[in-house]
């Protein structure tokens, strides 16, 4: 898409300070980290959500997170890390893209929510079928 900032990323229109890149993927870091080490990696190619991409390439990203992760822990020694990935409208970027940061104790950083939720076995049954289904 001509008008996402990832593409322009890998087009080389946008710099960026790539810690990894083949094929398929691009790693870079977060303009705007977590903490130092904060590494967003991409497709090459455009897919808004996880959901979207064929099954070979999310296996592909798995497997690139986990030398990444190996590498932030080699280079940063953090407490822990986090990954994460937002879909839809929470997609800021309007690109599939996962973190990967280095945690420290006290680092700040945590998981907010409103009010208190409940699930059910209800719930459950239809994840299963809607599962069972695809």
């Amino acid at each position: 898409m001509e008008d996402c900032l990832f593409c322009n990323i890998i087009k080389g229109e946008i710099d960026s300070h790539v810690v990894y890149e083949d094929e398929l993927v691009m790693a870079f870091f977060d303009i705007d980290p977590i903490n130092e080490g904060h590494v967003l990696l991409i497709p090459k190619k455009h897919y808004l959500d996880a959901d979207e991409m064929p099954e070979e390439l999310l296996c592909h990203i798995m497997k690139i997170s986990k030398k990444l992760v190996k590498a932030v822990k080699e280079v940063y020694k953090p407490d822990g890390y986090s990954i994460m990935q937002n879909g839809g409208i929470f997609n800021e970027i309007g690109h599939y893209h996962m973190h990967l940061f280095p945690r420290y104790e006290n680092d700040g950083f945590g998981w907010t929510s409103g009010e208190e939720k409940t699930v059910d076995a209800a719930a459950a049954i239809r994840i299963r079928k809607a599962m069972d289904e695809q």
